[in-house]
Formats: structure tokens, sequence, C-alpha cells
């Protein structure tokens, strides 16, 4: 059984920076694809990036130059280095292990000024 914990959310201005971490329990092997999605009141869940436990990345258009996605495999932990923020970034960001299905519960980012 994975289970996955988000934290990192916050309020910060356009403009700013977070980064976001997903502690995750359960072998490496099932945690071997992570993807961090995110969801904005009223739309739907969207997929923002994707990391492979050798550190292959994707990134959704919207964020690909901004975003950073990584992996600490020794803590189990992966991240999501948030620059260059934009109102639209707001939402809740989710963690989700592919093999397993489990998702975190999600921490609220909010950017504004």
């Amino acid at each position: 059984q994975v289970q996955l914990v988000e934290s990192g959310g916050g309020l910060v201005q356009p403009g700013g920076s977070l980064r976001l971490s997903c502690a995750a329990s359960g072998s490496i092997f099932s945690i071997a694809v992570m993807r961090w999605y995110r969801q904005a009141p009223g739309k739907q869940r969207e997929l923002v990036a994707s990391v492979t436990i050798t550190g292959n990345t994707n990134y959704a258009d919207s964020v690909k130059g901004r975003f950073t996605i990584s992996r600490d495999n020794a803590k189990k932990t992966v991240y999501l280095q948030m620059n260059s923020l934009k109102p639209e970034d707001t939402a809740v960001y989710y963690c989700n292990n592919v093999a397993t299905g489990a998702w975190g519960q999600g921490t609220q980012v909010t950017v504004s000024s």
C-alpha cells in the first residue's frame, strides 16, 4: 500500500516561487513513476508533471520552463519546484502514484497579489 503526503503549498505573489513535497511510503519499485496534478475551482484535474525512477521528466506545456519536478529516491520524496508563478497556477496540487493509483490529500497553492 502506497501512501502519499503533500506539503509546501501556500499563498504567494505573482512571480514568486514555491516548492511542493510529496513523501511516499511503500517500496521504491511501487513508486517508480510519480506525477503531480492540479485542480483549479470549476476545472478538471490536469497533469502538471511526471518523473520516472531514473529521473526522466515530462511537463504540461503551461508550466514548461517554470516548474521542475525531481525526486530523492533515498527519501522516497518527489518535489515540484514552481517558479515565476502566475495567478492561473492557483489550484489544489496533488501527488499521484501511477502504479497503484494512490493520491495524496492535496495542498493548496494560491497566487495572488
